[in-house]
């Protein structure tokens, strides 16, 4: 109802001429007759009713019609349904309209072939970072194998370059997953204590280096989630736990269930982070002011984990103080044990 006023407001000053053209008619008349006048006052009025209703019809019916061939044809702006809105308008409405039409269509196919750029830039990230694991398997392979045979220096710094170019590469591998187009998360139950300690066991050689204290103030909880996104977002909060730790390095994890959600905490006794840096820790390429080490990095390794989180529906709360540790809490939405796995938990 309100459209249609809109339209008929569109012609407002077309149909007050109408009725004044019946207004002088009617005066005329009157001029003319009085009597012939007021024996035909209700006709006139009936009839000036009619006329009016009538045009207004006509013209709702035009403009909605005109306003459907239109954004059919911006919905596919192709020649047939240029043609179609071409023979509804004005000579002096089809200019534009063509104008319009090879605008459109000129972005469509621009359009179309930076999408097909995007697959193909997808295509190869995955498949470079696929292939690349397969020499750092080998390395892998070697140090495990080799390790008697190395000495004690070299082990832990071919350990470091390994974790650092596994570190990398699921960066790229999980950005490019971020930023496409393709979305292949798989929702299910996931034991939160397996994911963690194979996390740690990526990273084990480092830790044993570094004497980390890993303490578990948890059960083996379940929560419903994607499992390798998971994975992801804890190798990228141990990694920096790793990297910013002090004398004595400790890792306590904890877990709670508070205001409906499964909260997951990962605290370090590491340099931590100043108050002035908290608010933009997240951001993408930020480093802050704490520390030498945090000017060296590339400001990725958080930004990911909170892109990671957002699409998994998990929520992340930070809590540090300079020179006295630093905490991050992995708050999960609680779900039905029996829901679909196929399903993405409620956001």
């Amino acid at each position: 109802m309100k459209q249609n006023i809109k339209f008929i407001l569109r012609y407002i000053p077309w149909l007050l001429l109408l009725l004044g053209v019946d207004a002088f008619a009617a005066l005329l008349l009157w001029l003319a007759d009085v009597q012939a006048f007021y024996s035909m006052i209700t006709v006139i009025l009936l009839a000036t009713i009619l006329l009016f209703s009538l045009v207004c019809g006509v013209l709702v019916h035009r403009e909605q019609k005109r306003e459907q061939a239109f954004f059919a044809f911006l919905c596919d702006p192709e020649e047939h349904q240029e043609e179609l809105l071409l023979k509804i308008l004005s000579p002096t409405q089809r200019e534009p309209v063509r104008l319009l039409a090879r605008t459109l269509r000129d972005k469509q196919n621009a359009y179309d072939g930076l999408q097909m750029q995007i697959k193909d830039y997808e295509e190869y990230v995955e498949s470079w970072a696929h292939e690349t694991k397969t020499p750092l398997s080998l390395l892998t392979l070697l140090l495990d194998n080799r390790r008697d045979e190395l000495s004690t220096t070299l082990g832990s710094k071919l350990d470091y370059i390994r974790n650092r170019m596994q570190e990398s590469i699921d960066q790229m591998l999980f950005y490019a997953r971020l930023k496409g187009t393709r979305k292949d998360y798989l929702f299910e139950p996931v034991h939160i204590l397996p994911c963690l300690e194979e996390v740690l066991e990526d990273y084990k050689p480092l830790l044993e280096e570094k004497q980390f204290q890993i303490q578990f103030y948890m059960s083996d909880d379940m929560v419903y989630t994607d499992q390798r996104g998971l994975r992801f977002l804890l190798r990228q909060i141990i990694s920096n736990s790793i990297k910013y730790c002090g004398n004595e390095p400790e890792l306590n994890f904890t877990s709670l269930e508070r205001d409906g959600c499964y909260i997951f905490a990962i605290r370090d006794n590491g340099i931590g982070v100043r108050s002035c840096d908290l608010p933009y820790l997240f951001e993408k390429g930020f480093t802050g002011d704490s520390g030498k080490e945090r000017k060296k990095a590339t400001g990725m390794g958080l930004y990911l984990a909170k892109e990671m989180a957002r699409e998994l529906n998990i929520t992340l709360h930070v809590k540090s103080e300079w020179k006295k540790g630093f905490e991050i809490q992995i708050s999960f939405p609680m779900v039905d044990s029996t829901a679909d796995s196929n399903q993405l938990p409620p956001g």
